[in-house]
């Protein structure tokens, strides 16, 4: 019988480098939301991945930015930050046209870091010239001290099955943490209230996605049917009434695609709910935040 290894790898990064796409392709399913925006991913999420004698244990985090203007901003930095106490393995990911500010940040974090970080060049298929791909990886090597320096495409697969067998090579020996099933420990009730935020992230412009959050009221499940129940907060009246749309219409299509989401996560019928309410100040307000589930690091 061979030997099992197991051990927790994190994925960080600036916003929007492609780290939640990143790891519902190694998983092979969605389980972090996405989108074009900065700072789509709020929590750390955990992704488990089992193959045979080896179970990887990813963790999604937030994007490290440099503004903390608000409460939430500073919530998402600490989530990220605290991702990295005890991981066998950092992947830090970055987008292979530009080194910014904010990967400096990212590797400053790393600076005192106690074990190997492996630096994952993303979204390497928009390359045209593939003689430039050698340049990069040494121009890019040369930032840090990098155990190693692999360039991928998350979305398109590209290194990713190299990139997973690199992983595995930096894991303990030691038995498994979680069934051989599970591929997550959050909840339905979070990954429901996840899907919801997606398609706001995703459908609506630059300021209400940042002004809003999603907390589930009711998750009802029988055999036939899961009856959710969701409350969307808002900062202001105004964004409440962009979010509803025109006789509804914009609510109704946020609600029709993430229900459609949920019935494929979930596989069960939906019956999805959605209000929009104003809750002034909740993103700068850190009791509010506790209250709605940012609680990652506590």
């Amino acid at each position: 019988m061979s030997e099992q290894r197991c051990g927790y790898v994190a994925i960080v990064g600036r916003p929007n480098v492609g780290k939640s796409t990143l790891l519902n392709h190694i998983l092979g399913q969605k389980l972090s939301i996405t989108s074009r925006k900065p700072q789509t991913t709020r929590h750390q999420v955990l992704g488990i991945k089992t193959e045979g004698d080896t179970q990887v244990v990813y963790v999604d985090t937030p994007g490290l930015h440099l503004k903390e203007a608000k409460a939430i901003n500073r919530y998402m930095n600490k989530a990220a930050s605290s991702a990295l106490k005890g991981v066998d393995l950092v992947l830090f990911v970055i987008d292979r046209d530009r080194w910014t500010e904010e990967d400096d940040l990212v590797l400053s974090r790393l600076s005192n870091q106690g074990c190997p970080v492996v630096l994952v060049i993303n979204k390497v298929d928009r390359i045209d010239d593939k003689a430039q791909l050698l340049p990069l990886i040494e121009q890019m090597q040369a930032r840090g001290n990098f155990a190693s320096v692999v360039p991928v495409s998350a979305l398109r697969g590209h290194n990713r099955d190299d990139l997973e067998a690199l992983i595995s090579g930096y894991l303990p020996a030691g038995p498994h943490m979680f069934p051989e099933d599970q591929i997550t420990d959050r909840s339905e009730r979070f990954l429901a209230a996840e899907l919801v935020r997606e398609k706001i992230m995703r459908q609506l412009g630059e300021e209400v996605p940042y002004a809003m959050t999603v907390e589930i009221e009711e998750f009802k499940a029988s055999p036939r049917l899961i009856e959710i129940s969701a409350l969307i907060l808002v900062e202001r009246q105004g964004q409440k009434k962009i979010l509803i749309g025109e006789g509804g219409s914009r609510l109704r299509q946020i609600g029709t695609e993430a229900r459609k989401d949920m019935e494929k996560a979930f596989d069960s019928k939906v019956m999805l709910r959605l209000w929009v309410k104003v809750k002034s100040g909740w993103s700068d307000d850190e009791r509010a935040l506790r209250s709605l589930g940012y609680t990652d690091f506590e």
